[in-house]
């Protein structure tokens, strides 16, 4: 028979191997989570003090160089906000959508946006443009993307057949009604007119304007808070619909509570610097399988994290490698979409 102590070696030696119930079952796990948490906050710090100091024309420590820096800090804060809101808001709706592959941008936020451009420009000319620029236009935006989302939502979400998949097949209809009617209208624009639209078009950080964030920031900040919040609930409601009924919760009204908050973000986030199709999905999908759990309390900050070091990182390598100052979503579709490719195929699952 064993001595207690040769019994107690070999259960020290399987320590390691053992697995508990939680969002993060084992030690190896939990460090694991950690390991990558501080890798993305290094990340992200060494993104944005690049972004600030890096190529500054003063020299280091001066007025001048504080200056520069202040004026560059204004392009930081938007990435922050643009992360946050991408990020929490794609997270949220595929939990409530029980599908990893979709995003909140199926919902025509994105093709709403396009609409506003290419009608301001075709009915009111170049200048059409113009007067969609300062804080009472970003404000219009935003409110109008809150409220056609919040009408869908309550129109297909009520009722005794409530379906949240017709809902979506709603949205890519609306969202495909209203490209097709932006595409028509930018075939009847000048060629110049085309060209000054087609840079609002693309996801840019030179479309957001200092104006913009006293909004902004405290409306990303209220929704991704509540949301936050709301993570335990989340948890649930990612088990479907049945049992989240059976343990307790309106299903419903999470739905919709969760989704209003979603619009509020998604709707920043696109009124802000333009379309980011690609951001939010790329990055919830790097956030699960980074985070490596089922809790939205763990998979929130690794995806706002990853939303920041993906745009920073884009940024940084559009301006000091491309010289394309402010446009990131060209290289998140590429280099963004072949690192979702590589991790897909490795893992063999979504």
């Amino acid at each position: 028979m064993a001595s207690p102590d040769t019994a107690l070696g070999a259960s020290d030696s399987h320590e390691p191997s053992r697995r508990e119930s939680g969002p993060l079952p084992s030690p190896v796990a939990r460090r694991r989570y950690w390991i990558v948490l501080s890798v993305l906050i290094v990340l992200a710090a060494g993104f944005a003090v690049g972004i600030l100091a890096w190529d500054n024309p003063m020299p280091f420590g001066s007025g001048g160089f504080w200056r520069v820096a202040e004026l560059r800090a204004t392009t930081v804060v938007v990435m922050v906000v643009v992360a946050i809101c991408q990020a929490i808001a794609t997270v949220s709706f595929q939990t409530v959508a029980n599908n990893r592959i979709v995003t909140p941008s199926i919902m025509g936020f994105e093709a709403l946006y396009v609409a506003v451009q290419t009608s301001a420009i075709y009915f009111l000319g170049a200048a059409g443009l113009m007067a969609l620029t300062g804080l009472p236009q970003f404000i219009l935006q935003v409110a109008l993307m809150v409220a056609l989302s919040v009408a869908l939502y309550g129109w297909l979400l009520s009722g005794r057949y409530a379906n949240i998949q017709v809902m979506l097949l709603i949205g890519i209809v609306i969202g495909g009604g209203l490209g097709s009617i932006s595409a028509f209208m930018q075939r009847l624009l000048t060629p110049s007119e085309f060209d000054i639209l087609t840079a609002r078009l693309f996801g840019s950080m030179a479309n957001a304007e200092v104006s913009y964030l006293p909004v902004a920031i405290p409306l990303c900040i209220v929704a991704a808070t509540m949301l936050i919040l709301s993570a335990k609930r989340l948890n649930v409601i990612s088990l479907g619909k049945d049992i989240t009924q059976n343990l307790g919760l309106d299903h419903r009204a999470e739905v919709m509570r969760t989704l209003f908050f979603v619009s509020i973000l998604m709707a920043v986030s696109t009124a802000l610097v333009g379309p980011m199709t690609f951001l939010g999905f790329l990055v919830a999908t790097l956030a699960y399988q980074f985070a490596d759990s089922y809790d939205h309390r763990y998979i929130f900050p690794i995806s706002a994290l990853l939303g920041f070091v993906v745009l920073s990182g884009a940024y940084f390598i559009m301006k000091h490698v491309f010289y394309a100052q402010g446009v990131v979503s060209i290289i998140i579709e590429l280099v963004g979409g072949s690192v979702f490719l590589y991790v897909i195929l490795r893992k063999g699952r979504l």
